[in-house]
């Protein structure tokens, strides 16, 4: 399918390995920024020859490639949605208002790194212009489809700002980051803390290692298939308590620890030599990136020193900006993990709806800003004076 402008051509492909990995990535993961392990080429292949991400499943691949003079210069990873599951940025209450109203919100378009709600680029251009041609073909390409909207959540600035102006709706969202601020180690980052959260958090991770447990942080080819065995189940428990089901497949894991060795960081508690919890972290250009955590025994804390202080002490040893430890979850804000703004876009096809979606998510922008700026007032480090 073609879609463009005078300037560019679009087309779709309904495969990530239909498109030249060296290519993907050259625009995914430019010489010079920070690499997002989520956009590239390994970890998209990952998804869809997992078939974690196929058709079947209610994410049907159809990628946006841009061309100019015969040469691929913007890719965009976009999805067919028949529900709004493993987005993190919801929108349930639309697709129900929109049934109500006689519209039919299914099939829509996603354009985001599946089941991953970790900012990044989603236009994968060099330049502004080819970043607007992007965004126009995306919403071309929903019309294209019968498909009643366009979502690309968890964008960077870059691509907020070219979404807008290209008539996207935005929308504001908050997570909780941890920001490396020069720590020569955990210590020193305790010691920007008040008296009462700094004693708060060494009696957390002195208990979560109580009864035996020996906590272990495992990079890359250290991960072996015993331990990509028990990670499965830990992830499996998780899956079946939260939303019913694992979205991943076993064969998403054993592909990445080929594929994406280098990325991976997973921690792993063990009692009696026995795996009994773990969380699986990919680590990119400057940010460790907490991704999926499960356990077999529950232990007081346990999860905090798996999910939060492990992922801050590999953070500083390796000098990484910061840590982003998924959606969600204001209990952070105590150990140490800062609320920050994310952003998504969203194109609208009925003017009706449009306009109604539009009033939604200026009132709602209001509210979660002023959320995220009192909930700055209870981070837990020293205050001036």
């Amino acid at each position: 399918m073609a879609d463009g402008s005078d300037a560019f051509l679009a087309t779709t492909v309904g495969a990530i390995d239909d498109v030249d990995p060296v290519r993907w990535d050259s625009l995914a993961n430019p010489d010079g920024q920070a690499f997002n392990p989520f956009v590239s080429h390994a970890f998209l292949s990952a998804l869809e020859r997992s078939k974690s991400v196929c058709a079947e499943a209610g994410w049907a691949p159809l990628h946006v490639l841009l061309e100019s003079n015969d040469a691929v210069v913007g890719a965009a990873p976009l999805y067919v949605k028949g529900h709004s599951q493993g987005e993190y940025v919801f929108d349930h209450h639309w697709a129900d208002a929109y049934h109500r109203a006689g519209g039919q919100y299914y099939p829509k378009l996603l354009c985001a790194a599946p089941f991953t709600p970790a900012p990044g680029p989603r236009l994968l251009a060099a330049s502004s212009d080819a970043r607007a041609g992007l965004a126009a073909a995306v919403a071309s390409v929903a019309g294209r489809v019968g498909a009643s909207s366009a979502h690309v959540n968890f964008v960077c600035e870059d691509d907020r700002h070219v979404l807008e102006a290209s008539g996207y709706l935005p929308r504001l969202g908050e997570q909780y980051h941890w920001f490396n601020r020069g720590y020569s180690g955990f210590d020193d980052f305790l010691a920007a803390l008040s008296s009462r959260k700094r004693k708060a958090i060494k009696r957390e991770r002195r208990d979560a290692v109580a009864d035996g447990i020996v906590i272990r942080r495992l990079a890359g080819p250290e991960i072996t298939e015993r331990h990509w065995d028990a990670f499965w189940l830990f992830y499996q428990d998780t899956g079946a308590r939260k939303w019913g089901h694992p979205y991943l497949t076993r064969s998403f894991f054993r592909i990445i620890a080929a594929s994406m060795a280098d990325c991976l960081l997973m921690i792993v508690a063990e009692r009696d030599g026995e795996p009994i919890a773990g969380a699986l972290n990919f680590v990119g250009g400057d940010a460790v990136y907490g991704r999926y955590w499960g356990c077999l025994e529950d232990h007081p804390f346990l999860h905090f020193e798996i999910c939060y202080y492990q992922a801050i002490d590999h953070a500083i040893d390796r000098g990484l900006d910061r840590v982003e430890a998924g959606a969600q979850g204001q209990h952070k804000i105590a150990r140490g993990y800062e609320p920050i703004p994310t952003h998504s876009a969203h194109w609208i096809a009925d003017p009706g709806f449009r306009d109604a979606i539009g009033r939604y998510l200026e009132a709602e922008r209001a509210q979660t800003g002023a959320e995220i700026d009192a909930l700055k007032d209870f981070t837990p480090f020293r205050k001036n004076g």
